[in-house]
């Protein structure tokens, strides 16, 4: 789809890799509704504010009423407990469902109807992981949540197809956030990472895959169990 002249809602976009995406459309031409839990936090001069939690159904009607127009959808709003499945709380192992997968299911119904109008049908992109596809110790809730989430891609990926939407999936590694600052590991550049994430939007690409890590990762899950987790193998 062409970027300049979009019209653009963003989850979580006061922050992260959310404010990242934010900027970069409005650096290509793109309107951009700037969703955010604390609209007042959003700081990018020319972004419209919009209050959303997107673990709130009212919430989320109340978004897609004060954003009209949308052309593309970018559900990146997030969250890491770091909960592991045998102790964590399970209040925030839900959380991390809620928020990657229901609010991602959400969020697109509400935003659908615009979609299905936009000259060409529009576009949604969802921000994954390389933990869509592999779990770590320490993301165990977290991984379980994104790979539900991709999962669910690939569903809306079909269900959309009809009115012409087109869904992209960015699977990513640890990138340069609050959300991995405890993390000593290297990290991809968020800004870097939102330009590869929105030219794939605008070639209409299924799956971008930021980084050398994911890739790998990727190829890796044709070998099952045994390849990506050995010692439990």
């Amino acid at each position: 789809m062409e970027i300049d002249g979009a019209t653009a809602f963003v989850t979580g976009a006061n922050r992260g890799f959310g404010r990242s995406l934010a900027a970069e459309l409005l650096a290509r031409g793109a309107t951009v509704y700037a969703g955010a839990r604390r609209p007042e936090t959003v700081d990018l001069p020319g972004a419209i504010p919009v209050r959303i939690d997107v673990t709130d159904p009212a919430s989320v009607a109340a978004a897609a009423e004060a954003a009209r127009g949308v052309t593309l959808l970018v559900n990146n709003a997030g969250s890491g407990t770091g909960a592991s499945a045998l102790e964590g709380p399970m209040d925030l192992i839900r959380l991390e469902m809620e928020t990657h997968y229901f609010g991602t299911l959400a969020v697109t119904r509400a935003f659908a109807p615009q979609l299905a109008v936009a000259e060409g049908g529009g576009a949604v992109l969802n921000v994954l992981s390389v933990l869509s596809w592999i779990n770590r110790p320490g993301y165990a809730a977290y991984s379980a949540a994104k790979a539900a989430a991709w999962s669910l891609t690939n569903a809306l990926r079909n269900e959309l197809a009809p009115q012409g939407t087109r869904v992209t999936a960015l699977h990513v590694a640890f990138m340069d956030t609050d959300m991995v600052r405890h993390v000593d590991a290297p990290k991809n550049d968020p800004d870097v990472v939102a330009r590869l994430a929105l030219d794939g939007v605008a070639a209409g690409l299924d799956e971008v895959l930021a980084d050398e890590v994911t890739r790998r990762v990727q190829a890796g899950l044709a070998g099952g169990v045994a390849a990506l987790y050995p010692r439990a193998a």
